[in-house]
């Protein structure tokens, strides 16, 4: 067998991945949930995105955190920048911090995105602190501790597409 059909067979194009899981992030922000649950919902576009960026850098980079940062803040309703932002700022510590390091361990990538939620939580609170919107500051870091515990899931369902 050639080298080249054995590359083909193991590089995995992560373009259709991508896209799905950036769709299902989705509709997992806006899928509809009773008022009392919906503060508890995981921050699922804040981590496929991370992801993404941490594990396909070649595919993924600081346009895509915008990207999927606008996606949010059309879908919630947000100020329009104000996940963007966020996202924007995330990617590249993360990917700033990381450049030297060659293998990223799951433990590695769950202290990340743990750092990077509360990084996201922090940054849209002194936002909106800023400008003024009225909002409830207990519920804002509800999701906090089950966007910890989904990582794992998000991990394990996408990680045959990581470098």
């Amino acid at each position: 067998m050639s080298i080249a059909k054995m590359q083909s067979r193991t590089h995995r194009d992560p373009l259709f991945p991508i896209i799905i899981s950036v769709i299902l992030a989705s509709v997992l922000v806006v899928y509809p949930l009773s008022y009392s649950l919906s503060g508890w919902r995981p921050q699922f576009m804040l981590m496929v995105m991370l992801f993404w960026v941490l594990c396909q850098p070649t595919w993924c980079g600081i346009w895509f955190a915008f990207s999927t940062g606008i996606l949010l803040d059309l879908l919630l309703d947000a100020p329009l920048g104000l996940n963007a932002l966020s996202f924007i700022i995330i990617a590249f510590m993360a990917r700033f911090l990381t450049r030297e390091r060659r293998i990223l361990t799951f433990s590695n990538l769950w202290i990340i995105a743990t750092l990077a939620l509360v990084a996201h939580l922090m940054l849209t609170f002194f936002a909106q602190i800023i400008s003024g919107v009225q909002f409830s500051i207990p519920r804002h870091w509800l999701p906090i501790l089950p966007s910890v515990m989904v990582w794992p899931v998000l991990y394990y369902l996408l990680r045959k597409w990581r470098i």
